[in-house]
This record gives structure tokens, C-alpha cells and sequence, in this order.
């Protein structure tokens, strides 16, 4: 991992076999990121798994063959006392088609290129939501985020 850092900005260069959640997640605790956004990310994945919410579950896609990446958002919070990191992502396949969704997990083939930012002095949680069934972001969490 590649990091260039200016105020609240991370330009960040992953190589090939760099898993983006890990990575994004080192950066995190690495930089005191406690209440991030991942702005943009391009590149490469050489395989992947996708996810779409279904209301109960991920239904997931494991792709493994190489996309391009076109497009990656995300957060960064703090679950559990750790560095929380969700991203959606979508991926070009070899046939020029688009597909896309939860990024579960993605192992980047090539690099990637990601832009994260962060809003210093804040922390932001991310807290099982039973009702949902999954863990959302919240802006204002208590002391024990």
C-alpha cells in the first residue's frame, strides 16, 4: 500500500493480492480515521465476491476472474472497537457489462486507486440494527463506539 496524505485526504495506491477491506481498514487505524467516507476508487480486482441485500441475508456473486473496477464508495466507522469498512463497488466485466453491489470482499489484481477522506474529531459507529439484521452506520453514536 501506497499513501499520499494531505489534511484529511488519503490518496491511496493498493498493489496486486492487496485485499481492499484489510487494507482500507490498516489505513484506518494506521491514520486515526474514526469517521471516513471512501470517495472514489478505480482500478483492477482480480477476483472478488458481490452482494445484494435480499432483507435477510447477502445473496452474494464470487467473481474470479479479473474486472475492471469502475466505481468504489464506502464508510469507515468504529464497530466493536475497530475499524469498520463497508464499500459498494461496481465492476466492468470482460465483455463490457456492469456488475455491482455489496463489495464483500475484493482482492485487487493490477492496483487500485482510492480516495478516502475523513471527518476529524468524529467517530462513527456502526451498531447491529436487529430489526434490519445488519450493522448501519450511525453518525452520533454513544461514548462506547
Amino acid at each position: 500500500m501506497q499513501v499520499a496524505h494531505d489534511g484529511n485526504r488519503w490518496m491511496v495506491r493498493l498493489a496486486e493480492g492487496e485485499d481492499l477491506h484489510t487494507q482500507l481498514g490498516a489505513l484506518a487505524d494506521t491514520a486515526g480515521i474514526r469517521a471516513g467516507a471512501v470517495v472514489m476508487g478505480i482500478g483492477m480486482l482480480g477476483s472478488a465476491s458481490i452482494g445484494f441485500w435480499n432483507g435477510r441475508e447477502y445473496a452474494t456473486r464470487e467473481l474470479a476472474t479479473p474486472h475492471e473496477l469502475l466505481s468504489l464508495g464506502g464508510s469507515i466507522a468504529v464497530a466493536d472497537g475497530r475499524p469498520s469498512v463497508h464499500l459498494h463497488a461496481s465492476l466492468g466485466t470482460p465483455t463490457h457489462a456492469v456488475v455491482g453491489g455489496h463489495l464483500v470482499w475484493g482482492r485487487v489484481g493490477i492496483l487500485a486507486e482510492i480516495l478516502v477522506t475523513g471527518f476529524p474529531g468524529r467517530t462513527f459507529g456502526r451498531p447491529m440494527v436487529e430489526s434490519l439484521g445488519l450493522r448501519a452506520l450511525d453518525l452520533e453514536p454513544g461514548p462506547t463506539a
